[in-house]
């Protein structure tokens, strides 16, 4: 019996050592431990012997037992370590590799635009002012001389939420809440950047949703030629030196007297012989303005025989299309990497 016992520690001592990987192993220790392996096949044999020799036998046993969960135990560690030294050189990073480029983000041109266009207004020494986009009916419309029933509201075709509150259509509602917060006929100089909202179809030249600037300025001995100067100097910057400026008559309800004025093409140069952005008259409108409303004035707390104004506004996205010769206002909005890229 010891020497069988001895036998079969040998085989197991053997057959462990020349595992090569963890489930062979395993089998291994199910072969010689297990329930049914060999060593409890032993214990089992154990009924033959005789009173005496049991307790001798089954110390030889448990310690054969012992000697093959040892060298188990050690064989798993050994094959443990190397499978993951495998697993370190078959994954290692080699660092010498050059680096993976990451895209790097640009503004948008809207973004890019109104941004130039509050450095020219700051540097002027305008303040920027902001409002709420959703708007009372009277900042968007009474307050600057358009009450109730007044027929140029059909031309603004507003997104109401109710009948007092709606998504405001232009950003001169923060010219009102400005000028109301002034006390005592107090200057303004002032621009309002943000999103407008009309009823307006999608199209190459139209949005329901579009960024607005409106300027604002009230001091005492201001006339229409200042407003000149000041959009002068504005469009020159804008588009450059060589540009020239043309006023055209036209009717706002917040203005009197009030002009559309127009910018010498920067594509052609004002030349216009064959220019598909000014359609080959050389001059392209991008803004209406005007003497504020003396009633304007008046209703935002101004005493318009002592003070006066003038007033401006002009959609973002039109200035960007001039200043790069785009010529459908949707490509701002489709983010297109082709088109964002060139910017």
């Amino acid at each position: 019996m010891e020497s069988k016992i001895a036998e079969l520690k040998a085989a197991a001592a053997d057959s462990i050592k020349a595992a090569a990987d963890l489930k062979e192993l395993d089998n291994l220790r199910v072969k010689f431990l297990g329930k049914k392996g060999e060593v409890t096949n032993l214990l089992r044999g154990m009924s033959q012997l005789s009173a005496e020799e049991r307790p001798k036998i089954g110390k030889i046993v448990n310690e054969a037992r012992a000697d093959i969960e040892n060298l188990i135990a050690a064989k798993n560690s050994e094959l443990k370590a190397k499978a993951l030294q495998n697993k370190l050189a078959s994954e290692k990073i080699d660092v010498t590799l050059a680096g993976r480029k990451f895209q790097r983000g640009h503004l948008h041109p809207l973004t890019l635009t109104l941004n130039r266009i509050k450095e020219i207004f700051i540097q002027m020494g305008y303040s920027i002012e902001e409002g709420p986009e959703v708007e009372t009916d009277y900042y968007n419309f009474e307050a600057l001389n358009l009450p109730k029933n007044h027929p140029a509201r059909d031309t603004q075709d507003s997104f109401y939420i109710t009948e007092e509150i709606l998504l405001r259509t232009q950003t001169s509602p923060v010219q009102a809440r400005t000028m109301q917060k002034h006390k005592d006929n107090a200057p303004i100089r002032m621009i309002s950047p943000g999103r407008v909202y009309r009823r307006d179809d999608f199209d190459s030249s139209h949005s329901p949703a579009f960024t607005q600037v409106e300027g604002l300025v009230i001091d005492k001995g201001i006339t229409f030629g200042s407003l000149i100067g000041t959009l002068d100097f504005f469009c020159k910057q804008m588009f450059g030196e060589s540009t020239k400026i043309r006023l055209r008559p036209s009717f706002f309800p917040f203005v009197e007297p009030g002009v559309e004025v127009d910018v010498s093409c920067p594509i052609c140069h004002g030349n216009g012989g064959g220019c598909k952005v000014c359609h080959d008259s050389g001059w392209l409108e991008i803004l209406g303005a005007g003497e504020v409303h003396p009633k304007v004035l008046e209703m935002s707390g101004y005493d318009s025989s002592k003070v006066s104004g003038f007033a401006w506004g002009c959609g973002v996205e039109r200035i960007a299309m001039i200043k790069y010769g785009i010529d459908d206002l949707r490509y701002f909005f489709e983010n297109d990497m082709r088109f964002l890229n060139q910017f």
